[in-house]
């Protein structure tokens, strides 16, 4: 295991080190004289214009530049700033008019001290026999915007509260559910209180480690399953650049998105071929299915609201990640402009990922098998309840993947007197957790062998009955290419499989067809809030699984900018609605993939790990499979390349 030491001056995309962000909020502080009550909500690398990045040469000089988003808790006024940290000056200064931004982490903290000294909380506390306040949890939502006049231009949380029985008590088991006490973030003040009456309390624990439970036993038949690399890992580092198996990898971290990657490239004949420019989460939307009251305005925006990268964990060897680990630590700023270092929140490693490829001749019983192997870069955020995993995975065939891992706590609630919810299930005696989804639109600036490229749609058709089809077997692909943006805002369809490939017109493969990959759907759904409902329209990107836009720097988000409290329209619906063209153009792929939960006494008290990813897959993008010289397996003798005998089998 080792923690990668950067240096800053490596490329224009390396991330701002701490030295950096100190320098950077020093010179905005004093050049702006911020008072005290104005808080730093984000201070990241300003990225550099694409064709000043994609010109640069090892030792030119960089201007580096830091973009910070500023909130004065006195006035409510957003702010947006570029800070040169090469010129020592305040750059560029604007106020943002009529916006929130996403809540910080100082806040949820904050947040939940105001809500438990709270006179009109405790009391309602006590009134349920709760006397002992430092147990209450209060879980800080966002608020969402539900066009409530008194909340107009009030910056807020929704905390929802529940209740331990002792200090490492798992508390989602007991809701207080008809607790809801919106906060005044800027004041830190109780805007509103309510109580919709006391309901019964679940009978039943829910605790899930061997120190608080005492009906769990650990298993003590798994033997060791080691992981190791005698010869050190096949990868280089640099700073956040990464070589592998003719892969080329740039990636940094914003306290938004998590992790980012950049200049994605693999060698081929001789020269770095480009796949992506830039790729990242771009927003994740949470929507709740329950009407009642405690749950209907749940509809959490995770990276537009909450920020997936200033929430990540700190990962630990043999938990989080095994094998040779490269660890890298992500560094931002608290609210006050303090820096603050999240160690080893990001992880780099290999995998064995089966067979690469494999063949019998059964006439010759000459046998040729290759092993796969896969690098994974990779993250893991809590949410309040709930936890994810982002892994991005390159394999040797020229594959990408991404695949988000949900685990954690479901949101819990009470019964009100009918003792029962059609918008849930009962995972435990009296105790409701409603059904929900979870949507991930993750944004991909795509670059394959250059910068203008465009989208294809296949689907697939039966052929017609007829003399060209006599025994009815036939099909064929039907292909197009996306002209304008709002053609392509695009749903999947199993009965005609239809997908979308990329592909870069100026560069064509050796049977003279355009260059391509291909987006290789896995899990998805269909939102099922419906059109008027407030999420959908402050997510209305969610209405397609396929967005194409003409590249804009300024693009970066789903749903805008400034999601947090916002009415809606902003984000995907806003930039497609020039309609601009994207056929041989610089474009950005926008894809959406969904999990669907309907909850199940499984998932309680810790939900088992549900998978969702896609995959970018090479299709004539290389004249022939690229993993023909991965090296024959050594492990187990020549057998794996020759006539089989016993020791292939064992």
């Amino acid at each position: 295991m080792q923690t990668q030491q950067i240096n800053t001056t490596l490329h224009p995309l390396e991330p701002l080190t701490v030295g950096e962000i100190k320098e950077a909020v020093a010179i905005i502080k004093e050049e702006k004289n911020l008072h005290e009550k104005v808080r730093f909500v984000t201070v990241v690398l300003h990225e550099p214009d694409k064709k000043v990045v994609l010109n640069y040469k090892k030792g030119d000089e960089i201007n580096r530049e830091a973009f910070i988003i500023l909130l004065d808790n006195e006035t409510g006024q957003t702010y947006e700033a570029l800070v040169s940290i090469t010129n020592q000056a305040v750059a560029s200064w604007e106020n943002i008019e009529g916006v929130q931004p996403g809540v910080m982490l100082d806040e949820f903290e904050e947040c939940e001290q105001v809500v438990k000294n709270c006179p009109e909380f405790q009391e309602a506390l006590l009134k349920r026999g709760i006397t002992d306040f430092d147990l209450v949890m209060v879980d800080p939502w966002s608020a969402g915007n539900f066009g409530i006049a008194e909340d107009e231009g009030v910056r807020l949380a929704r905390a929802i509260c529940w209740v331990r029985k002792f200090p490492n008590d798992n508390g989602y088991a007991y809701p207080l559910t008809g607790i809801v006490v919106y906060v005044d973030l800027n004041k830190m003040m109780v805007h509103r209180f309510e109580d919709c009456g006391i309901r019964e309390m679940p009978p039943t624990d829910a605790n899930y480690s061997p120190e608080t439970s005492d009906s769990i036993t650990l298993r003590t038949d798994l033997k060791p399953l080691e992981i190791i690399q005698p010869e050190g890992p096949s990868f280089e580092v640099e700073g956040h650049y990464i070589k592998w198996q003719k892969w080329h990898i740039r990636f940094g971290f914003t306290p938004r998105e998590g992790l980012v990657l950049y200049t994605v490239g693999y060698e081929d004949k001789g020269k770095i071929r480009s796949i992506l420019y830039r790729a990242a989460l771009s927003e994740m939307v949470v929507p709740y299915a329950d009407g009642s009251f405690a749950h209907n305005t749940q509809n959490a925006f995770d990276a537009g609201e909450y920020g997936m990268g200033q929430l990540a964990n700190s990962l630990a060897l043999g938990c989080d990640c095994l094998g040779e680990i490269r660890y890298f630590d992500a560094v931002m700023t608290d609210s006050k402009g303090n820096v603050r270092t999240i160690p080893n929140a990001v992880c780099l490693h290999e995998e064995d990922y089966g067979i690469a490829w494999k063949h019998t001749d059964w006439r010759t019983e000459q046998v040729e098998v290759r092993r796969s192997r896969r690098l994974v870069l990779s993250f893991f955020c809590t949410v309040g309840n709930y936890d994810y995993g982002f892994y991005w995975s390159f394999y040797q065939d020229g594959t990408i993947e991404n695949e988000v891992k949900l685990t954690g706590m479901l949101n819990t609630g009470t019964y009100d007197e009918s003792g029962k919810s059609k918008y849930g299930t009962e995972i435990a005696p009296k105790l409701n957790a409603s059904f929900h989804q979870h949507f991930f639109n993750f944004r991909l600036d795509t670059m394959l062998d250059g910068m203008e490229n465009s989208v294809v749609e296949s689907y697939t058709v039966a052929e017609e009955e007829g003399t060209e089809n006599p025994h009815s077997n036939a099909f064929y692909v039907k292909s197009k290419i996306f002209k304008k943006e709002q053609e392509a805002q695009r749903n999947l369809d199993i009965a005609t499989q239809r997908t979308w490939k990329i592909i870069n017109p100026n560069s064509l493969n050796a049977v003279g067809t355009p260059v391509g990959y291909k987006i290789m759907p896995g899990e998805n759904c269909l939102p099922f809030a419906r059109e008027n409902s407030s999420v959908m329209k402050r997510a209305g990107f969610l209405k397609h699984q396929l967005h194409v836009t003409k590249y804009d720097a300024k693009e970066k988000y789903a749903t805008g900018d400034y999601p947090n409290q916002h009415k809606g329209g902003e984000g995907l619906p806003k930039y497609i609605a020039g309609n601009r063209n994207i056929d041989n153009e610089d474009i950005v792929v926008w894809y959406t993939m969904g999990h669907h939960h309907i909850t199940r006494p499984e998932d309680w008290p810790v939900m088992p790990t549900a998978y969702i990813n896609f995959q970018l897959k090479p299709v004539g993008f290389f004249d022939r499979n690229p993993a023909l010289d991965l090296p024959r397996p050594t492990s187990k003798s020549a057998a794996c390349h020759s006539k089989p005998d016993a020791s292939c089998s064992k």
